[in-house]
């Protein structure tokens, strides 16, 4: 008897370990098309950006090597979903499509209209949550709604306790090996931005064994001191799986059972395990509203009178403002694609407050550099820093820069690496040099103005232009 093979439409669950798809794949018997499409078409208002597709490039390479040692090969096609699943469904004959869930709007009209088109030819097609510890409609209050506060959800989260899938099937896949499959370089996904990404290679190692291995690190030696050092952007004090939780190279199951396994319950275990949890809450606020990346969460923000000053954003994106805490996040952000967690809310609030940019420029920058950009936490986060999203901070929370940077950068080790032209300045003056003295400026090589730009706004007074701003809602 012969059996048809069987595809494995991978997609943001780029692993072999811990993939309810696959191990059902596997228990069929039947031979598995590991597949990868790359589909920018034009129903997908938010294209992969630049940071994210160097990391694709990487992720897929590793996920097919994985696959070669198992005896199978990872078939890349680019273009149309649809096209391409019916074409293959036509090269081999194949009666079944498995997939891991996406959650985005896009990808959910996608996947709603390649289950009706394909059940009415009589395809099999199953789906399976890999990437979130609840699915979005499963976390409700007492009256049957999604949650808008996330202390609320989280403790729900807790109360009702993440289900970890347990997979006892020892069968070894077996793969069909007999299409043709692009090659990876032709898709030409890593960044063509003279001297840009030619970095992150120093900074990541993308894929699922590099995933388990910074998992391992971080419970090693930085969980212990993690709620503290979490805050300190000069040391590596956080977790940095950000990206590989992006792609689906661990799961956020993996990540919490491990937590478990190596470390009893204390409060750095709980606050790292909070922000597994305020990723969740993100995707499920998504879910549940799916314009959060274009419209305001509380409508009254839609009203609000933002500045449009093209010359302002292009020196916050490059990291010139005069501030050198916020000038220090987007230089890290640029040159690895990546950003510290406390210094993304610091230069967020900057964006949105201080300059009174809208924060849908911040969120579309965030998308292009960021190798972690992901639509949920993006436009969430972004949300929460201006004020106007769910749960959002209140809107007379203001970051004073140069507090931020005296507090959570004391000794200066995080400005001087991605500032270095103010490095030779004295801890007094490297987060406000344009209180140095001359002579403090001069010993220390630095030119306002020329070696380093005077700040692009006061605070107070931006401050208070924000605050009489907010007022008007």
């Amino acid at each position: 008897m012969t059996l048809f093979p069987l595809i494995l439409w991978f997609r943001q669950d780029l692993r072999l370990h811990h993939h309810p798809a696959l191990e059902a794949a596997k228990a069929t018997g039947q031979p598995i098309i590991p597949l990868y499409i790359l589909d920018e078409g034009a129903s997908d208002p938010w294209k992969m950006g630049e940071a994210q597709r160097w990391w694709l490039h990487h992720s897929l390479a590793s996920l097919n090597k994985d696959l070669e040692s198992q005896g199978g090969k990872l078939i890349l096609r680019r273009g149309s979903s649809a096209q391409i699943l019916k074409n293959i469904l036509q090269e081999t004959g194949t009666q079944s499509i498995y997939w891991s869930r996406c959650y985005e709007p896009f990808s959910i009209a996608r996947d709603t209209g390649l289950k009706k088109e394909f059940i009415e030819q009589g395809i099999t097609l199953k789906s399976f949550n890999s990437s979130l510890l609840f699915e979005p409609w499963e976390i409700q209050n007492q009256q049957g709604h999604p949650y808008k506060v996330f202390t609320q959800f989280w403790k729900k989260c807790l109360i009702q306790g993440p289900r970890f899938p347990t997979f006892d099937s020892t069968l070894s896949p077996q793969f069909y090996t007999s299409l043709k499959s692009d090659d990876l370089t032709s898709w030409e996904l890593t960044p063509t931005h003279t001297n840009w990404a030619h970095g992150f290679s120093k900074v990541w190692h993308p894929g699922e064994a590099s995933a388990h291995k910074k998992l391992e690190d971080f419970c090693t030696s930085r969980l212990a001191t993690y709620k503290e050092a979490r805050n300190q952007p000069g040391c590596i004090g956080t977790s940095r799986l950000s990206p590989h939780l992006h792609f689906g190279e661990i799961s956020p199951h993996q990540i919490w059972h491990h937590l478990h396994q190596k470390s009893s319950s204390n409060a750095s275990v709980e606050s790292f395990l909070s922000e597994i949890g305020w990723r969740e809450f993100c995707y499920h606020l998504l879910y549940n509203f799916p314009s959060l990346p274009e419209r305001p969460f509380q409508e009254k923000f839609t009203t609000f009178e933002w500045e449009n000053t093209d010359e302002a954003l292009s020196l916050w994106q490059t990291g010139k403002t005069g501030y050198p805490i916020v000038d220090a996040g987007m230089r890290e952000l640029w040159q690895t694609g990546w950003m510290h967690n406390r210094v993304r809310m610091i230069v967020a609030s900057f964006l949105t407050k201080h300059l009174l940019l809208p924060w849908q420029e911040g969120q579309k920058w965030f998308w292009t550099t960021l190798v972690d950009a992901d639509l949920a936490n993006n436009a969430a986060n972004w949300q929460w820093v201006a004020g106007c999203g769910a749960d959002a901070a209140p809107y007379f929370r203001i970051f004073n820069p140069i507090l931020q940077g005296e507090k959570f950068d004391p000794q200066g080790d995080y400005v001087r690496q991605w500032v270095p032209e103010l490095k030779n300045l004295s801890n007094s003056f490297l987060h406000k040099p344009w209180e140095a003295s001359s002579a403090e400026l001069n010993q220390a090589g630095v030119v306002l103005g020329k070696t380093y730009p005077f700040p692009l706004v006061n605070h107070e007074q931006a401050r208070k232009r924000a605050l009489e701003r907010y007022r008007h809602l």
